[in-house]
């Protein structure tokens, strides 16, 4: 476990300082953890592990998507070392950042639905090994917001309509197993990440990164819930899971 904080981490402090007021989220009166965000008692800070990854993940978040406790991009950077994290602008986009996009070093792939490409824009729904360039790091874009937030990021950083998309389809997501919206893509940002992951060729990371996103969820449901405290059983039964499957792969 890395007790250093990452990317996410340092945007969340960034975004609460500069606020006015306190963001009213739902069960706003919890005491929560400042990295995590989940309620302390349920605090998954000490399972946190960072894997050895070839890939590198870019969460391009949308105002105070990062203030949000239910936010799973976060889960993302809480494995994957190589994870940036920016506030989208409209007007201005952070130079940073496209500095990162355009880094020779990475190859960048915006996941998001084919359906949405532009002229030109090519798309892709898987990745071949032999048809990349393996002098580069994969950098997977990911918009970070409500699904039409998502949309409107997407329509308004022209930086993105040069780049490939990465958009997998309702087979790839089916075949995975993952929890789908009222329509094929729309998956949790972690989600989403495990697809990534998956589709280049890391899939104990993926299969890492999915029970890391089930404990979120069930440490969040917890929280919730006022009888949850009389057995935390399936905490740990996802805590012990998570740790078996990262054990292999552990940075550091």
């Amino acid at each position: 476990m890395s007790a250093s904080l990452h990317a996410v981490h340092k945007l969340y402090q960034y975004r609460k300082a500069i606020s006015t007021r306190p963001y009213g989220a739902r069960g706003k009166k919890l005491i929560r953890c400042e990295l995590c965000l989940l309620a302390q008692t349920y605090c998954t800070c000490q399972s946190r592990r960072q894997l050895v990854s070839d890939n590198a993940f870019l969460l391009i978040m949308y105002d105070d998507e990062v203030l949000k406790p239910s936010n799973s991009g976060r889960l993302i950077a809480d494995l994957i070392p190589d994870t940036h994290a920016y506030i989208w602008s409209r007007t201005q986009a952070n130079r940073k950042m496209l500095a990162l996009i355009q880094d020779p070093r990475y190859q960048a792939f915006v996941i998001f639905p084919g359906e949405y490409a532009y002229t030109d824009q090519t798309v892709v729904s898987e990745l071949d090994p032999s048809r990349l360039d393996s002098t580069k790091k994969p950098l997977f874009i990911m918009l970070d917001g409500s699904w039409r937030e998502a949309i409107k990021m997407f329509r308004k950083s022209p930086y993105l309509h040069d780049l490939p998309l990465l958009s997998f389809t309702p087979e790839t997501v089916a075949k995975y197993g993952l929890r789908k919206g009222s329509r094929d893509f729309q998956l949790g940002t972690a989600e989403v990440a495990v697809l990534a992951l998956a589709a280049s060729g890391e899939r104990r990371n993926a299969e890492a990164l999915s029970i890391w996103f089930e404990l979120f969820i069930s440490a969040s449901m917890f929280s919730r819930s006022r009888q949850s405290n009389k057995d935390l059983g399936p905490l740990k039964k996802l805590s012990d899971a998570f740790k078996q499957k990262s054990d292999f792969n552990t940075a550091g």
